[in-house]
């Protein structure tokens, strides 16, 4: 069994306390992770600022080159994992598999997602900085390219992050973060220790010193004492959490997507076109990812549409997670499965509401350690029907009838938006909501991501600030020649 120590600032700590990750339908032990504590992680963040100065010893384009090195590492490569342990590719993806319940194939996908990021480090920081020279950001200051002095000040020596066990695939928004010269303070999710171990193993086997990269698995204390003592951090959660850090500058929330599909009056007619579309946004990655689609909005055709995508999606099975055809994850704590599927079934009992999937069988599959449960395709009447504003980490989707004209406002907070119109009018009055982030105009699945642009907020905006910078008129001249 492998054993996973505290990583502190490159060096491993073991812990008197320890738990088990375990496969979550055998219950088999796979590893043994030692825990730290808040005070460990406090006191560990008066050395914060070294992990800065020994990334700056290397430029950004060299950084950036050694990142890309540790993508072939980390897609390819058996790497050292724990205390004398070893991880491979194949292992690892059966490793994240049995301890999250994801399909191996998602793993797998969700892998090389973070490689894409990591092996195209350049393009992204070039639409993420706008184009902006890097070596202004290891100095603070410099010359753009139009010839003025500009200065981007950094925020906080490393990044802090309280990473998720639901979906490895939101990895991709800190990876870019060592390349900008920052440290990475990282609580893993307690059944998904996989992705930062292998990651900060990878790096430190590209050429990346490995003291730059700290690692806290540990209880909520640890969450809480990060967010505390990093001056910039990113969390993952529910809306709750979205509440708890509403308008603090200091922390980049995750929480859920609410993404949603809005079929335009001039090209609803022709909604078929669009099925696939949907369903893909719908059902991939088992459901569990925020930018899944959740909700979509028409102002007619609503109850042939959701029966469309429930006659897709709705006979779809509990499989085991090595099957290739596997399109569930399971629910791996005891009476969650049980406990959400109560919370759906209130709104779909509901005025208004149309339980589209109820001829497709149980929803619920309970297995000895696990449950899985079934897609769920609901329609409903209005978009004041509770159900048309909800989110699950399952297939789910509520096909809401609602007129054009009331769409944007009905909707509310969507993380990705895909509006299937030509109307010009209405792209504008899109394109202006300040409710949606992502905005996708014409057919394009709300899964399909372009990684070079921003998610969910800028990361450059979060980690500098772009300040006034003023110098003698010599020395502008000194730095326009250099």
């Amino acid at each position: 069994m492998l054993e996973i120590p505290v990583i502190r600032w490159g060096k491993p700590y073991e812990s008197l306390e320890t738990t088990e990750v375990v496969h979550f339908n055998t219950g088999q032990p796979i590893a043994k992770v030692h825990s730290a504590n808040g005070g460990l992680l406090t006191r560990d963040m008066k050395k914060a600022s070294n992990a800065r100065n020994a990334l700056k010893q290397f430029s950004c384009d060299d950084l950036i080159a050694k990142v890309a090195k540790a993508a072939d590492l980390f897609e390819n490569e058996t790497l050292p994992l724990g205390l004398g342990g070893t991880q491979t590719p194949d292992e690892f993806v059966v490793h994240q598999s049995a301890s999250t319940g994801l399909p191996e194939h998602m793993c797998r996908s969700n892998m090389q997602k973070n490689c894409f990021v990591m092996r195209n480090m350049t393009e992204i920081l070039q639409c993420l900085t706008r184009g902006l020279d890097l070596d202004i950001l290891t100095k603070g200051y410099g010359m753009e390219s139009r010839g003025v002095v500009v200065s981007y000040q950094a925020q906080t020596p490393v990044l802090g992050a309280v990473l998720p066990s639901n979906s490895p695939g939101v990895h991709t928004l800190w990876l870019p973060v060592v390349p900008l010269q920052m440290g990475l303070v990282l609580k893993p999710g307690s059944s998904e220790p996989w992705t930062a171990y292998r990651v900060a193993s990878a790096f430190e086997k590209a050429g990346i010193p490995p003291e730059v990269i700290s690692l806290y698995p540990g209880g909520h204390d640890v969450g809480a004492a990060l967010m505390t003592a990093c001056r910039r951090s990113m969390i993952f959660g529910s809306q709750k959490t979205i509440d708890q850090y509403s308008g603090n500058p200091k922390v980049q929330v995750h929480g859920p997507g609410f993404s949603k599909i809005f079929l335009g009056d001039d090209c609803v007619d022709d909604w078929e076109k669009y099925l696939d579309l949907m369903v893909e946004s719908v059902y991939i990655n088992g459901g569990r990812s925020c930018i899944n689609c959740s909700g979509i909005f028409a102002s007619r055709h609503t109850k042939e549409i959701a029966a469309a995508i429930a006659e897709k999606i709705g006979p779809v099975e509990a499989l085991p997670p090595e099957h290739a055809d596997a399109g569930l994850a399971a629910f791996t704590t005891d009476g969650v499965g049980k406990a959400i599927v109560g919370m759906v079934q209130q709104d779909l009992d509901a005025d208004g509401v149309t339980d589209m999937t109820a001829q497709y069988g149980d929803r619920l599959v309970e297995k000895e350690r696990c449950s899985y449960i079934r897609p769920i395709v609901a329609h409903a009447a209005n978009p004041q029907c509770a159900i048309a504003s909800k989110e699950f980490m399952f297939p789910f989707v509520t096909v809401v009838e609602c007129p054009q004209a009331q769409m944007i406002k009905a909707a509310g907070s969507t993380l990705v938006g895909t509006a299937i119109t030509e109307d010009p009018t209405w792209i504008d009055e899109l394109s202006d909501a300040t409710t949606i982030d992502r905005l996708n105009i014409g057919p394009i699945p709300t899964n399909r991501l372009n990684w070079l642009q921003p998610h969910e907020g800028n990361l450059i905006d979060f980690l500098f600030r772009s300040r006034a910078y003023q110098m003698p008129p010599e020395k502008v001249a000194e730095l326009a020649v250099s």
